[in-house]
């Protein structure tokens, strides 16, 4: 049972689905693997109620049909939904080996990075608020650029549609858009902004078992972002990165991880240190990525809590690519106003083989066609 999620439930459902397990998946009309021939069975959450309510009556109701399923927590929502009712779930299903107060911690952006200085890992100078400070004493103490950042993303996101805002030089301007999420009742904080393209950004993923076995470790960069410094990343790529590989596990080892973690860095060129941007624990958008690159986490995740041989990891040798073309395009376009990229530079920079793609495939198009279609429709709305 996948719950929410977008790419990571998509990829999961098709890749498990074509290994004859039964996947049921519930998520909002936006979670792609609802619309999957590899569903067993579609539920998606009806229109104006909330997920954790409907997952609530779902999995919690007196039919008991769902008993005995693997739950996983795909999105933010469904990491508290989960965590919420861990008791009452885990009388009645199969859950992964995740500390929920961990869980937590990486869900609060602030305690994150409190976590990476107790482990002695590199962080962004950052700045906590409470609501309705004054936010006048910090006027000469925030280095500019610097950024407007949520506590808890999905709730932000929820409402303005990004994950975060940029300042490059004004404070009024800072205080307005921390005054404006407040406002909204969401908790922000004030991060350092580590300057330098979106290149420098790269990510270590493990699953640690409850004896504090590594069922595997696997990293990847980034290529580009969109929007620019602020987005999500439209194009990845794999390959080992010993630097990013021993913080991560410095990071996970105090922390205490079980369970699955991912870990994002950037390399601050100011002083050439590895940076904790955020953490999450739970399948990412490059699943498939990870996937194809001969780590099948999901499979492997699998077959441990089933107690079922935990299949080796088989690396790819060469380095595979995972490409959101429209977004990437976007991504060029935002760059080239800034002369940062030409259309050769873009164009060559895509022209690679080894490609894979989030939504393409050819024996289940649907997903495609639905996420295309709500794009269009938020293009001419």
């Amino acid at each position: 049972m996948l719950l929410g999620g977008k790419e990571n439930a998509l990829s999961i459902t098709r890749h498990l689905g074509r290994l004859g397990i039964p996947i049921r998946v519930s998520g909002p009309a936006n979670c792609w693997a609802l619309h999957s021939r590899y569903c067993t069975e579609a539920l998606p959450v009806p229109r104006k109620t909330a997920q954790q309510d409907y997952w609530k009556a779902l999995l919690l109701g007196n039919d008991g049909r769902l008993n005995g399923h693997i739950v996983w927590a795909l999105s933010d929502e469904a990491i508290e939904f989960v965590n919420t009712h861990r008791g009452s779930l885990a009388l009645r299903y199969t859950l992964d080996e995740s500390d929920p107060i961990l869980q937590n911690d990486f869900l609060d952006k602030t305690r994150t990075l409190e976590l990476a200085r107790l482990a002695g890992v590199d962080a962004p100078r950052h700045w906590r608020l409470e609501q309705n400070q004054d936010l006048e004493a910090l006027r000469r103490e925030i280095a500019f650029p610097a950024m407007v950042r949520p506590i808890q993303s999905h709730k932000f996101t929820r409402v303005f549609k990004r994950k975060l805002f940029i300042v490059e030089e004004s404070f009024d301007e800072l205080a307005d858009h921390v005054r404006k999420a407040w406002d909204h009742g969401i908790d922000v904080f004030i991060g350092e902004m580590i300057p330098g393209p979106d290149s420098l950004l790269s990510s270590y993923y493990t699953y640690r078992t409850k004896d504090g076995r590594r069922l595997f470790d696997f990293t990847k960069s980034v290529i580009r972002r969109w929007p620019v410094n602020r987005g999500n990343a439209c194009y990845h790529k794999t390959g080992w990165l010993p630097e990013t590989a021993a913080a991560g596990q410095k990071f996970f080892d105090s922390a205490g991880l079980k369970g699955l973690g991912n870990i994002e860095f950037k390399r601050d060129l100011r002083d050439g240190k590895l940076k904790v941007i955020e953490v999450n624990a739970r399948f990412t958008a490059a699943q498939e990525l990870v996937r194809r690159a001969g780590v099948p986490i999901d499979l492997m995740i699998y077959c441990h809590l089933t107690k079922q041989p935990v299949p080796e990891p088989r690396l790819e040798s060469r380095e595979l690519r995972y490409w959101y073309p429209l977004r990437d395009f976007m991504g060029f376009l935002e760059l080239r106003r800034k002369g940062e990229l030409s259309f050769w530079g873009w164009l060559k920079s895509v022209a690679k083989p080894g490609m894979v793609f989030p939504l393409v495939s050819l024996s289940d198009p649907l997903p495609m066609l639905g996420a295309t279609l709500a794009i269009a429709a938020r293009l001419v709305s």
